[in-house]
């Protein structure tokens, strides 16, 4: 059985990555393929817990290098009991953020130490990377405005309760993530209608991953 796909989904707050994850597993599905549906931080019960204090807000008084442990740990758990298995077994996982998020979040605006991430990628994530990365890009006005009505005024949590130059910031640093990796990165513009987003990602996997209809008859 050959090993399985990793497709992960990044970008900032209110892009539509759950969205278009979703619909991107809907549509391989159709084709015939075999989809496991994740997220991080979570997508293990383990991760699911530390998710909960990530973002709630509870580990953020002890700075972005103790949030990069905790991620840390819940992806360990995560690549390990769901992540891995699955390609084992020939299936494509589509993650809903992954490595970049942390180095996004707490690498290049939380400025931790890249040693430190290094390290706990390695421990994290080992040999597990994504085949495919999609980088959802839209203006953080936008992004913000969309994660304001899809939480109905729920409260916002740890990462958007942040201002305006702090989602400038992670929009650049997503945007400098993908141009550094063009092999394993395609940036999207999410700012489009959801159908079209959803077409755009659907010809970007075919093209890369050769994950269409002709690969699935």
């Amino acid at each position: 059985m050959s090993r399985g796909r990793l497709i992960t989904f990044e970008g900032g707050e209110g892009t539509g990555k759950s969205t278009q994850a979703r619909r991107l597993a809907v549509a391989l599905r159709a084709l015939g393929h075999e989809v496991v549906e994740t997220r991080e931080p979570g997508g293990s019960p383990g991760a699911e817990a530390v998710r909960h204090v990530l973002l709630s807000g509870g580990a953020e008084p002890f700075g972005p290098a103790a949030e990069a442990l905790l991620f840390a740990a819940a992806r360990s758990d995560h690549v390990d009991t769901l992540i891995r298995p699955a390609l084992a077994q020939g299936r494509i996982v589509v993650c809903d953020r992954f490595i970049d998020s942390t180095r996004v979040y707490q690498g290049a605006v939380g400025a931790v130490d890249a040693a430190l991430l290094n390290a706990l990628e390695a421990m994290a994530a080992g040999d597990c990377r994504p085949d495919l990365t999609l980088v959802l890009d839209v203006p953080p006005e936008i992004g913000l405005a969309r994660a304001a009505t899809r939480g109905k005024g729920a409260v916002a949590d740890r990462f958007e309760r942040e201002g305006a130059d702090y989602h400038a910031a992670v929009r650049a640093a997503f945007l400098d993530r993908a141009a550094a990796d063009p092999g394993r990165c395609a940036v999207v513009d999410a700012s489009a209608d959801p159908d079209a987003v959803a077409d755009a990602i659907a010809a970007i996997v075919a093209a890369r991953l050769g994950l269409g209809a002709d690969a699935a008859a």
